[in-house]
């Protein structure tokens, strides 16, 4: 007897929670009957793009004939005939024949394709630390950002409403060698969770990295947005030694 194998459960979890967004973006491939949105980032910026229906229509115009110009007829001087009673009378002119004019069948494209591009961007990073002046070693000294825990932002582009959702993760570097990632932006003490404590005194570059990604809404299906942004802040911190006193 073999054992059972059985399907791993996050797997299983997965395809059901990818599974609607499958399905919607199969079924939103033909942008004559509905909007096509992509929402991607591009240069560290979110691009928005939309477009809807394509084609092109001709109509039949009826050229307009030109003005006929008035025939001119210049006065002929007969020829005197010696030993005629009378001269001879011109023949008569033929009137002249219009022709028909012709239809034209002219071809003009008409925009019935709509498509639009919009370019949002996303905040970057100021970096507060507490104590602000010369932070001691051996005490852990509080970061924090002011960024929010979500941006969102609702576009409207060729007529449809697009709900745009980013979320800030955050990888600080204190200068020292000493790492730290997280999704909390952190806030002052005594509630702030990121702090870092050094050893050494001395001046130190601390380096915030700020990744976002996200998610955008359209027609009510909720879909990835391709690719992250990053942001970069920096902030010298200078440490100092506690001050020594000897007593006896």
């Amino acid at each position: 007897m073999h054992p059972r194998r059985s399907f791993p459960l996050l797997s299983l979890l997965l395809l059901i929670s990818t599974a609607p967004y499958l399905t919607a973006a199969n079924a939103a491939t033909d942008c004559s009957k509905v909007a096509c949105v992509d929402v991607r980032t591009e240069n560290g910026r979110i691009v928005i793009e939309a477009k809807k229906g394509s084609g092109a229509v001709s109509e039949t115009k009826k050229a307009t004939p030109p003005t006929p110009k008035p025939a001119v007829t210049k006065p002929t001087t007969p020829k005197p005939v010696a030993k005629k009673p009378a001269p001879k009378k011109p023949a008569p002119k033929k009137p002249a024949t219009k022709k028909p004019v012709a239809k034209k069948t002219v071809s003009t494209k008409a925009p019935t394709s709509l498509g639009d591009k919009l370019i949002e961007m996303v905040p970057t990073a100021g970096i507060s630390y507490q104590p602000e002046y010369q932070p001691l070693i051996h005490v852990p000294v509080y970061f924090w950002c002011d960024l929010p825990d979500v941006f969102t932002k609702k576009v409207k582009i060729i007529g449809e409403t697009i709900d745009v959702v980013m979320r800030p993760g955050f990888a600080w570097s204190f200068g020292d060698g000493s790492f730290k990632s997280t999704t909390d932006p952190g806030t002052s003490y005594p509630d702030g969770q990121i702090t870092h404590t050094y050893s050494q005194p001395g001046t130190y570059i601390v380096t915030l990295i700020t990744s976002w990604n996200g998610t955008f809404k359209h027609s009510g299906v909720e879909r990835s947005i391709t690719g992250d942004i990053k942001r970069t802040s920096l902030v010298t911190i200078k440490v100092v030694s506690a001050p020594s006193r000897f007593t006896r």
